[in-house]
């Protein structure tokens, strides 16, 4: 009596498959391009920086986050890296955050 014959028509149906993946499909899209665009990326770099750090050796002239150059003294085996940034001043510094490795020492060759 107090409906009106529109809303009582537009009870639920079925509907149909296609359609409701035609509404899905602009969210599937974003999620493709932000993977390709930010999440991928970020993934490949990190990467980089963990292959980077297990790559690191004593006499590496390092960067660290801080913005503090120096040379490896020791690599600690519970993360810690010992830098010397001057001549007899040496820091420990936390593995990861290195930034990046300036110059590379040749490894000693072995005499066999």
């Amino acid at each position: 009596m107090f409906v009106t014959p529109a809303f009582a028509q537009a009870a639920g149906g079925a509907s149909n498959p296609a359609a409701a993946f035609g509404q899905f499909l602009p969210l599937i899209l974003i999620f493709v391009i932000m993977y390709f665009l930010l999440i991928r990326p970020q993934q490949k770099k990190a990467k980089e920086h963990k292959a980077m750090l297990e790559a690191l050796r004593r006499g590496d002239q390092v960067v660290t986050q801080g913005g503090i150059l120096g040379k490896v003294t020791h690599i600690k085996e519970d993360g810690e890296v010992e830098v010397e940034i001057a001549q007899g001043v040496k820091v420990r510094v936390v593995k990861s955050t290195i930034v990046q490795v300036v110059s590379r020492t040749e490894p000693a060759k072995t005499s066999e």
